[in-house]
């Protein structure tokens, strides 16, 4: 079981938000609004938040131009993960990732069971690296980012979680869990991160 450790400073991430929506204006946007507020009372920072169609090249281009920034680190996007014609959120972003992160949307559908029961199997929630920069898709359901942020996400971009978090990944040029380091040389490793 995940758990925080508290030698190991908190190292505050730079975010962005993309809802995924034909229909949806920031006056409706209650999932990106969570996302939001979310992740600045967790102490990390929203550096854009944006709607777009569900469209596949209009997520792309937002995703690509996202995730070349020097002061994003993470993108959530939420929206476009289900069944019907207009869902392609993870259409939109498989061919962009260098490596997916297939225990994300494990996770999350095996969390979503407790809740909605086996409609679970219709989330495609989906998750991965690009550039060294993490994007995580989920439902466009207040309900289904609050069980992404607060189950998942929460813990794993915060650098304290232990045994492993995807924090010195997104900070520094380290490809191993932190774990098998001492927390006195993690502590050392993020600090470095984030002052460079």
């Amino acid at each position: 079981m995940a758990h925080v450790h508290a030698n190991t400073p908190f190292a505050p991430l730079g975010i962005a938000v993309l809802t995924v929506s034909d229909t949806r204006g920031f006056d409706q946007d209650g999932s990106g609004d969570l996302l939001a507020e979310r992740l600045t009372q967790a102490g990390h920072g929203l550096v854009e938040r944006r709607i777009v169609p569900d469209d596949v090249y209009r997520i792309r281009a937002v995703v690509s131009t996202w995730v070349v920034r020097g002061d994003i680190q993470v993108v959530l996007v939420n929206g476009g993960t289900g069944f019907t014609p207009r869902d392609n959120t993870p259409e939109a972003l498989a061919p962009l990732f260098d490596k997916g992160i297939d225990g994300y949307g494990e996770l999350f559908r095996q969390l979503s069971l407790e809740s909605i029961g086996t409609s679970t199997i219709q989330s495609r929630a989906v998750g991965g690296v690009i550039d060294r920069t993490l994007v995580f898709a989920m439902p466009g359901s207040p309900k289904g980012c609050a069980t992404a942020w607060d189950s998942i996400l929460v813990a794993q971009l915060d650098a304290r979680t232990r045994p492993c978090n995807f924090v010195a990944m997104v900070l520094s040029q380290a490809e191993r869990c932190t774990s098998r380091q001492s927390s006195r040389s993690t502590a050392e490793a993020i600090r470095q991160a984030v002052e460079s």
